[in-house]
């Protein structure tokens, strides 16, 4: 089978970011598909190249983290009308496989669609418009209704849909109830990352020798709002607990505000690193005892399924979210971390000081993390589950025991 898969920012292993494209399309080459990738860089002109086994077509359209409101709108439809006009390259293909965000890459899918007559499935990775809209970036009414409404067209007209967390596999049913649904949340590499005994040599690279290390890595935008990481080091600075370093990793629009917020207030325990490709996260994940995942507090929010989750849980690391939701409720059901209120950093201090303590609290929480990764979200799992939504007559995957939180 031949499959276009469309996604606007497909990342490499070495680029790092956001990879879970890199591995479900390797998955359905290593099956025996064709696999086209059509996506985007910030080069000058439209570039081909053979990547793994995967055709990759990059579109001139630029985009950056830091894009106003507008230019990133403007990046968005820039994408749909060059993916459009090669359209005539792909008209060969078997099915169409758009990942969202942005959802425009489903209008894409539509035009394969009625110009082609490719069928499409459809991933939907955030809820857009709910999660612009809570946040208030679109604040016209006419024009959520126009959205909301092109968000019902791409899920209707679509062969299958695949939801990422259980939350997004809810709302997608209030929309289209009887539509095929798939959940494939992103996926933990348990072959590339592993739990580890601590390198000294990473430990004076990063410069946390004898420190208990709390990692945030990823991107660094007002989605994240890392004021509240900065408010937990000030409180853990404040309480004396002083063996702690606090790391961020990684690349966004709120960097320059967070290092001039965290000099002005003099926290002296936070510590920022450049991004990381996925190498680098490697040896990051090695002196990191906690990963932190963090989001800014808005309910859709709770939806998303953060690829730093299943790296942290496939480094055997404990994980710590700032955000209710079915993440938070699996961290607390396997005893691998701990839920903390974003805007309580007194209660973050209290939850993490037994584990700073004793270390045999913190080493289950590590192995019970590590077991998680393996146990439900291997991502070798997770491609069977896409080959199955794919090929329908194929005997249906084993549907995972964490959607019995669904």
């Amino acid at each position: 089978m031949h499959i276009l898969y469309i996604h606007q920012y497909f990342k490499t292993p070495e680029e790092g970011g956001a990879i879970r494209s890199y591995y479900l399309a390797k998955g359905l080459v290593e099956a025996g598909h064709k696999v086209t990738m059509l996506t985007s860089h910030n080069e000058l002109t439209y570039k081909k190249m053979l990547v793994d086994g995967i055709y990759v077509h990059y579109l001139p359209v630029p985009y950056a983290q830091n894009f106003s409101k507008w230019k990133r709108i403007q990046a968005f439809l820039w994408f749909v009308w060059y993916a459009c006009t090669k359209a005539p390259l792909f008209k060969q293909a078997d099915r169409v496989y758009a990942t969202s965000t942005p959802l425009t890459v489903g209008l894409i899918a539509l035009y394969y669609r009625w110009r082609f007559g490719i069928p499409y499935l459809f991933e939907v990775r955030d809820l857009w418009p709910e999660a612009p809209i809570q946040m208030g970036i679109f604040r016209n009414r006419w024009l959520q209704r126009f959205l909301r409404r092109k968000e019902k067209q791409i899920y209707r007209k679509a062969q299958a849909l695949v939801a990422l967390s259980p939350e997004i596999e809810r709302h997608i049913r209030r929309i289209v109830p009887h539509k095929p649904l798939y959940l494939i949340p992103n996926m933990a590499d348990c072959q590339f990352f592993r739990k580890a005994e601590r390198n000294i040599y990473h430990e004076v690279q990063f410069g946390v020798e004898n420190k208990f290390v709390v990692t945030y890595f990823g991107a660094i935008g007002t989605v994240n709002h890392l004021d509240y990481l900065l408010n937990v080091a000030e409180a853990c600075q404040q309480k004396g607990l002083s063996e702690v370093q606090f790391l961020i990793a990684g690349q966004g629009s709120e960097l320059p505000l967070l290092k001039k917020s965290a000099e002005a207030r003099e926290i002296s325990n936070i510590s920022f690193i450049d991004h990381q490709n996925k190498y680098g996260l490697l040896s990051l994940l090695n002196v990191t005892d906690a990963v932190y995942i963090s989001f800014a507090d808005y309910p859709v929010l709770q939806s998303g399924s953060p690829n730093k989750f299943f790296d942290a849980l496939a480094a055997g690391k404990m994980c710590i979210t700032n955000t209710a939701g079915w993440v938070a409720q699996l961290i607390e059901d396997n005893h691998c971390g701990f839920y903390s209120p974003p805007r309580q950093p007194e209660k973050f201090v209290a939850q993490l000081a037994p584990f700073v303590t004793e270390r045999t609290l913190l080493e289950t929480c590590q192995s019970n993390a590590r077991s998680l990764a393996e146990r439900e979200f291997a991502k070798e799992k997770q491609i069977e589950i896409l080959k199955s939504a794919l090929e329908p007559t194929r005997q249906p995957a084993k549907v995972m025991a964490y959607t019995s939180l669904v």
